[in-house]
């Protein structure tokens, strides 16, 4: 089986261990990364996030089998913790960020990462995970009362639900100043897909979501952005009647004018 591999080093010599589920071997890799003078950041981006998304993508084109696939993403996520322990933590910079992801297991990895970063920069970070119902993180959100919400997701299937989610939030509008970030591999494929759902930010990695989210504290979706989905055809149906009601109105009153 032919195997394309990503360009770092570190990556390079990182993937074919963690392919065939070498424990020991991926422990190994990491220990020598350290001694070489690597940082646990530049493990976290150029290592653990490129492969993990290599490995999801070799396994949606057939090219390695679901065993494969479950041993990579296991043990890359315990590597993860190992690495994330040793990165170089930022003072509190007063920022809250609340994150949930897809409910398969890379996207809790890509979460798990996400949450690390967020929370070595500075960042009070909560990290939800994923499959958690929508009134639950209502309640989680009015309790943090976060600056930031972000939604990691590599797959397509898990888009509807958090359209679903933002529709919701824009509805219940219980945070009104808090943001939403849609980070990770299903928003980088899908160009715009972020814009279209009505999130207020993008990343294609956790990386990058950090950078993006101290680089635009304040910035928030259009009007046209936040009403997509149920809320838009909610707020269409409105206007039909409030025009409807109109209508009559307009048609009644010379009627009773004439009366009078």
């Amino acid at each position: 089986m032919s195997l394309s591999i990503p360009s770092t080093t570190l990556a390079q010599r990182y993937l074919k261990p963690l392919l065939e589920g070498d424990r020991a071997e991926c422990r190994k890799v990491i220990e020598t990364a350290f001694f070489e003078g690597a940082t646990a950041y530049e493990m976290m981006t150029e290592m653990l996030w490129p492969v993990m998304e290599l490995v999801q993508s070799h396994y949606r084109e057939d090219r390695i089998t679901q065993s494969t696939l479950n041993l990579a993403t296991r043990l890359n996520r315990s590597i993860t913790d190992q690495v994330s322990a040793r990165l170089e933590r930022r003072p509190a910079n007063g920022r809250k960020t609340l994150i949930f992801c897809g409910a398969e297991e890379p996207e809790e990895l890509g979460g798990q990462i996400t949450s690390d970063l967020f929370e070595a920069d500075g960042w009070m970070t909560k990290f939800a995970g994923g499959g958690v119902p929508d009134d639950e993180v209502l309640k989680l959100i009015g309790e943090f009362r976060p600056n930031l919400l972000v939604m990691c997701g590599t797959l397509p299937s898990g888009v509807p639900s958090v359209r679903k989610l933002i529709d919701y939030l824009r509805e219940v509008n219980s945070c009104p100043e808090m943001q939403i970030l849609c980070c990770g591999g299903i928003y980088k494929r899908a160009e715009g897909l972020s814009e279209e759902i009505g999130a207020d930010l993008y990343a294609p990695d956790g990386a990058h979501a950090v950078q993006v989210a101290n680089a635009n504290p304040s910035r928030k979706a259009t009007v046209d952005q936040q009403t997509v989905g149920r809320t838009r055809r909610i707020r269409k149906a409105a206007a039909r009647k409030a025009a409807s009601a109109q209508r009559q109105l307009v048609k009644t009153q010379p009627g009773e004018e004439e009366a009078a």
